[in-house]
């Protein structure tokens, strides 16, 4: 039932030998490169050759399930592909495929103009520039769209926006050009009609960049999430995305399919801290014995097979059914897959972490950013509890009309 398609066992060997052959051979130049430029706010020269490389292979905007501007695979056949991606931090953008540019480049695929699409997306699917998608403020409970409170007001031909943002994805990377902005238009509307989307340019007089936000002590760099000021910044109306009032629309079916490319990476990290506990725990000797043949070893390293299968057969069948039905029929396991596989590779990553020792902490290996990455994504995207509720509240609603 879940086999891949034949597109996809077309691709996933070449990717996979590409991932051999150039990326993780280049993991630790790229961070070397990073910590050797002037500032780790600098992109490392490797990564635009890595990106070369992969699109002269056709290896590139994978993710791109509209046909008029990429491979034109489902989600279904894309999430064996982006697992792979998951494997290595610099994976993603090496194939065009990172976020929040995959969200973006969604966006104004399926809802933008023809001249956003020329003047945005176009250069985004080249890979000649990278954005930025500010929703999130720290004022309010941004889990819930309806609470955004940076205003976009109409003034002739222009939008002038004058909020406060904060997490906002690849803010502080040296290629951001423009930001997807979310805010309210009309207040007045119904509670859905509220809100707009913008695209505003980064050279826009009044957009500023307050600070940089870490994510448990890592910086992210040169990607980064910062806190970002828009001060009666004036944008052409022509900047605003399918019209008034779409906003939450808009941020709904770029959340969904977010949300899964989040998880499927996931699985992918997941997987390669299995692998590298396993090479641990057979050549580690604790009092005469190889870590491998202790008890609580093999039950950390079977609970761990368990939960990542378990995990990715969730994934599996979400990406399925939102390629089926859409993101809206889709959503109870869209929200099912944003509890599971987080906590999954939180608990997968702490055990890889435990049989590595004190070395398991240090950045020798690379848990440490592991661990953070999948804690990190409990909360992006929206929080466990916002998603428990959503669920109980569609259980509750199918348990009195199962119809």
């Amino acid at each position: 039932m879940y086999d891949p398609s034949p597109r996809t066992l077309e691709i996933l060997p070449r990717l996979q030998a590409f991932m051999r052959q150039h990326v993780y051979p280049a993991e630790r130049a790229y961070e070397a490169q990073l910590n050797a430029g002037p500032s780790r706010w600098v992109q490392p020269a490797i990564m635009e050759e890595l990106k070369a490389k992969a699109r002269a292979e056709g290896l590139w905007n994978l993710f791109m399930a509209d046909p008029e501007f990429g491979p034109g695979l489902g989600n279904f056949e894309y999430a064996p592909l982006c697992e792979v991606m998951g494997r290595s931090p610099i994976a993603p953008e090496t194939f065009n495929c990172s976020a929040p540019d995959v969200g973006n480049m969604e966006v104004l695929a399926r809802y933008g103009s023809k001249t956003q699409q020329e003047r945005w997306l176009k250069p985004l699917l080249e890979g000649r520039i990278r954005s930025i998608f500010a929703m999130t403020e720290p004022d309010v409970a941004s889990s819930d769209a309806t609470n955004i409170a940076t205003r976009i007001l109409r003034d002739g031909g222009n939008y002038v926006i004058d909020g406060r943002k904060w997490r906002s994805s690849n803010a502080c990377h040296p290629h951001a050009g423009f930001a997807i902005v979310m805010g309210k238009t009309d207040p007045a509307a119904a509670k859905h009609k509220q809100q707009s989307m913008a695209i505003v340019p980064l050279d826009a007089p009044g957009v500023s960049l307050m600070r940089h936000l870490p994510v448990f002590g890592f910086d992210h760099a040169p990607y980064g999430h910062g806190e970002m000021l828009f001060r009666a910044v004036r944008v052409p109306a022509e900047n605003l995305i399918l019209g008034e009032g779409r906003g939450f629309e808009i941020a709904q079916g770029r959340l969904g399919l977010g949300r899964i490319h989040h998880c499927m990476r996931l699985i992918g990290l997941a997987e390669r801290m299995l692998e590298a506990m396993l090479r641990r725990v057979r050549a580690r000797v604790a009092f005469g014995r190889p870590l491998a043949e202790r008890d609580t070893i093999r039950a950390d390293i079977a609970n761990s097979r368990c939960e990542i299968e378990q995990a990715r057969l969730l994934v599996l069948h979400t990406a399925r059914l939102i390629d089926r039905l859409g993101n809206k029929d889709a959503r109870r396991q869209i929200a099912m897959i944003k509890i599971v596989v987080p906590n999954m590779a939180q608990r997968v990553i702490d055990r890889a972490i435990q049989a590595h020792g004190g070395a398991g902490m240090t950045g020798d290996f690379g848990r440490p950013h592991a661990l953070a990455e999948a804690r990190y994504l409990r909360i992006g995207d929206g929080p466990d509890e916002v998603h428990r509720e959503a669920i109980a509240k569609l259980e509750l609603k199918r348990a009195l009309d199962p119809a």
